[in-house]
């Protein structure tokens, strides 16, 4: 539950709180509860600002998983699909988008301006084999460039999975991580 929690919002609410009540402290003429406030208070709304400046929002899936599909991927999902999904799902600080190292060792982010942006995550069953879906928009980067690198983002994401790239509409492209793993 922690990482669906923006630090960011929490800094700035309990500093506010805090520098808010330094300042009714300083009126009344409270001089503890106004330092206190105060030493407390603001550094807590600075840190509150810096990391909203820094903030990277988790990305949602685009249909709930149901528990069928939670069970498939608990028995079935590979240890990277798990990082990724837990990665992306959550607030992030200090990075300029999710997968940006990943799509950069991949060759698929030549510049900022023309990195794919990950939009959406889905979680299904394809076959009895448990598939983490992400969809990227992809303005710059054709689904030619995503299939010739598709070999190589099996290789990068690990063993165990399989990889399939599809256009479903212009400029969005998906990449399903296929886990090839086998029920005992």
């Amino acid at each position: 539950m922690l990482p669906k929690i923006s630090l960011a919002a929490v800094g700035l609410t309990v500093g506010g709180i805090l520098t808010i009540t330094g300042f009714v402290a300083y009126a009344l003429d409270y001089a503890t509860l106004n330092l206190a406030g105060f030493f407390y208070g603001i550094p807590l709304v600075l840190g509150g600002l810096a990391l909203k400046a820094a903030e990277l929002k988790p990305i949602p899936f685009s249909q709930p998983t149901p528990e069928k599909i939670v069970a498939l991927r608990n028995q079935l999902a590979t240890p990277t699909q798990n990082q990724i999904r837990k990665d992306v799902t959550r607030y992030r600080y200090g990075q300029e988008a999710h997968l940006d190292e990943s799509l950069e060792r991949l060759g698929l982010s030549p510049t900022d301006e023309e990195r794919p942006v990950l939009t959406s995550l889905l979680e299904q069953d394809w076959e009895g084999k448990y598939v983490l879906t992400l969809t990227f928009t992809s303005p710059f980067i054709s689904l030619e460039t995503w299939q010739e690198k598709q070999e190589k983002i099996a290789k990068f994401f690990g063993p165990d999975l399989e990889v399939t790239v599809a256009e479903p509409e212009e400029k969005v492209v998906t990449v399903n991580l296929i886990s090839q793993l086998t029920l005992p």
